[in-house]
């Protein structure tokens, strides 16, 4: 866990150094404020309007924690299946990989349009985005079992549902945190692209995504990159919590996560 916060204040410590590069940099370089505003015309409009960013930020997280569960849910169903029937996995697999390749930009419409606007619709859209790094790290882990390991297994006639779950299904936690961790960011751009095209269920009532439509319809530059910072502390939220479950459920016994090894 030390190393996770020793990260952890590293990554603050780079955010400072460029918080303080940013303000210096407007300054010297005389930029209006309609174009790019420095750091503390930010932060005043954050403390203006913190009851509806703090009420976009929510939406929003609702919807990203909704999409990243239900594709850790379903991603690990499908990564088992797999794992399970190799004809299966080598029928369906190269599929669930073009999940990753399909602009969600392009779909997210199709998705508003037969699911109607609404969190539901944000969260399905971040599912979609979130589904194939989950699928595929945590495929590539149950796979990739040593086969020395399962030789054991098998000479104790171990079930196929015993070497399932007590052999492979460890042996692919930490993909499945990999996954995780990269879907944790993405989930949050997904919510926000969904939220784009959804606008709101309610009228003036919106995530992220429809409060920086509505900054930028009223050239509100400072207000918008409140809500830009305000989904990227969301996005390394997400991330961090990753993190912290992966040291949680791995620290105790898999080499990536003992405190006793140096990076």
């Amino acid at each position: 866990m030390k190393r996770q916060l020793w990260f952890a204040l590293k990554s603050l410590a780079v955010f400072v150094c460029l918080l303080t590069l940013w303000h210096f940099a407007v300054i010297a370089l005389h930029v209006p404020k309609y174009i790019l505003p420095g750091p503390w015309p930010v932060a005043e409009a954050v403390k203006d309007r913190f009851p509806d960013l703090a009420s976009s930020l929510l939406l929003t997280t609702e919807a990203a924690a909704m999409g990243l569960a239900g594709s850790v849910i379903v991603g690990v169903a499908v990564a088992l299946l797999f794992a399970q029937w190799r004809a299966l996995r080598q029928l369906l697999f190269p599929y669930t990989i073009l999940l990753q390749t399909v602009p969600i930009v392009a779909i997210a419409p199709l998705i508003i349009m037969w699911a109607g606007s609404g969190i539901y619709s944000v969260a399905l859209i971040a599912f979609i985005i979130c589904l194939a790094p989950i699928i595929a790290n945590t495929t590539q882990g149950l796979i990739g079992v040593e086969e020395n390991l399962l030789n054991l297994f098998l000479m104790h006639n171990a079930t196929r549902m015993q070497v399932l779950f007590k052999l492979r299904l460890p042996n692919a936690l930490p993909n499945l945190f990999v996954g995780i961790r990269i879907s944790s960011g993405i989930a949050v751009v997904g919510a926000i692209v969904g939220e784009l095209f959804a606008g709101s269920s309610r009228v003036g009532v919106g995530g992220l995504g429809y409060a920086i439509t509505y900054a930028h319809s009223q050239l509100e530059t400072d207000y918008l990159f409140a809500l830009v910072f305000a989904a990227t502390v969301l996005g390394f939220a997400f991330f961090f919590i990753g993190m912290f479950l992966e040291w949680y459920f791995l620290h105790n016994w898999h080499e990536s996560n003992r405190s006793e090894i140096p990076d």
